[in-house]
């Protein structure tokens, strides 16, 4: 255990840009390098952005509903997290090569640091976005119980790294238009989270269409509640609870905090919400992507 301090709480290191955690800037060969398979599903998003849901959802899909099926093992097993490598505690890659096909496969990569083999195989890839603000809130209770990122700072600090793209997987307005931007040219579902919260229902009919499946009303039903927030918070299986506390320490603040849209009003001051949404404007104005900060 006297190595553990060693591992938490490091500084970012730079990856063609992008601040990544330190033991996948190490290992970065294996992530670069990592094939994939003609039949497997990408899920990419932004950190907190609905991964665990679609996630969640999309496990429940590839087993018909099944719910017993997919309390096999914690989320993070059934949809390994590709690039997260840690040493002595988990290796994406490893997890995914021993699985058998088809396969769901979890990134937070921007589009640019994506494995060459996802597009050179034309795998089907869902991405889901969700507004600028609340994923920033959600991000700054992350980092204060997930010790793999650095120290989050004041909620001020973090904000301005946020706006500045110096946390984790880089900057969250290059991440999402970078993918939105590929959708044209690649076999891409791209999914608001505002959209989920409003009419999940639509949005899974979305996605069964996307995977060319079809399913019975009552397996629908099935999904939908074994989806929804309050049951995926007591599901050990996908709540991550069974991750050691030197790893997530849910005392500090449990890893699905709230999973509702608008909660940044509750933290922004009215100086941080001007200077930010004018930041905004620079930052997104070339985009046609268009986010519902409430519904």
């Amino acid at each position: 255990m006297e190595n553990k301090p060693d591992i938490f709480r490091r500084e970012l290191v730079d990856v063609q840009g992008v601040p990544l955690f330190w033991s996948i800037a190490e290992q970065w060969s294996q992530v670069e390098s990592f094939e994939a398979r003609p039949d497997d599903l990408l899920i990419s998003t932004y950190p907190k952005s609905g991964t665990t849901w679609i996630s969640e959802i999309l496990d429940l899909i590839y087993n018909n509903g099944d719910v017993e099926k997919c309390k096999r093992d914690a989320i993070y097993k059934r949809v390994p997290f590709m690039e997260l490598i840690i040493p002595g505690l988990s290796n994406g890659i490893e997890l995914l090569q021993n699985m058998k096909s088809p396969r769901l496969v979890k990134t937070h990569l921007p589009v640019e640091l994506l494995p060459s083999s996802f597009w050179k195989n034309d795998c089907k890839m869902i991405y889901v976005a969700r507004n600028a603000k609340d994923v920033a809130v959600s991000y700054y209770y992350f980092h204060q119980m997930a010790k793999m990122h650095p120290e989050p700072g004041t909620w001020e600090e973090f904000l301005e790294k946020f706006m500045d793209g110096k946390l984790s997987f880089g900057s969250w307005y290059d991440h999402v238009k970078g993918w939105w931007e590929k959708r044209g040219h690649y076999r891409i579902l791209y999914l608001f989270y505002e959209d989920m919260k409003e009419d999940l229902k639509c949005e899974i009919q979305k996605l069964l269409k996307f995977l060319e499946k079809d399913l019975p009303e009552e397996t629908m039903n099935k999904i939908l509640y074994h989806s929804s927030f309050s049951v995926m918070k007591q599901n050990p299986n996908a709540n991550y609870t069974t991750m050691k506390k030197e790893e997530m320490d849910h005392s500090v603040s449990p890893f699905m905090r709230k999973g509702i849209s608008g909660d940044w009003k509750n933290h922004f001051t009215v100086a941080q919400y001007e200077r930010f949404e004018e930041d905004y404007i620079t930052k997104m104005k070339e985009s046609t992507l268009k986010f519902r900060s409430e519904i």
